[in-house]
């Protein structure tokens, strides 16, 4: 499920870049958050990875030159090192509920740190969302409405 999750997101990916101008966040991006949409908690917590990685980068790049490959060496090793940091400690205890908010994959929260400084917040998340909707949309439609894994 995974390949044909990532292949639609880089396909709807490219439409919505090519008519709309805005990337959703990653070529990989859309198509994993796509995978787990159906666990909210660990997309908000990309999510809140991917600002906080981005909030790191623009104070190191007070102090040095950032920008082109650097920039995106730099938000994917940035958000690898928090992204690790989740699956050390994964869950949050609330009404003695466990909550997982360890983030998806190690590379996404950088890639959608990279995408958020170089178009905005804004226009990363909603169009990142919007992509992964569309390929979940399109998963369960193709598997015959089963619950995806």
């Amino acid at each position: 499920m995974i390949v044909e999750a990532v292949g639609l997101g880089m396909l709807i990916s490219l439409l919505f870049v090519e008519t709309i101008g805005i990337a959703a966040g990653g070529i990989v991006v859309p198509g994993y958050i796509a995978l787990m949409l159906h666990h909210p908690f660990r997309v908000v917590g990309t999510l809140a990875v991917s600002l906080i990685s981005l909030l790191i980068i623009k104070s190191i790049s007070k102090v040095t030159i950032l920008y082109g490959r650097r920039l995106l060496v730099m938000c994917i090793l940035v958000g690898y090192l928090l992204g690790y940091l989740t699956k050390l400690y994964p869950t949050i205890e609330v009404n003695y509920r466990g909550i997982d908010i360890s983030t998806i994959g190690y590379v996404i929260p950088g890639l959608m740190a990279y995408w958020m400084e170089r178009q905005g917040i804004l226009n990363t998340v909603t169009s990142m969302l919007i992509v992964a909707a569309l390929v979940r949309f399109i998963l369960v439609l193709l598997t015959g409405g089963t619950l995806l894994p």
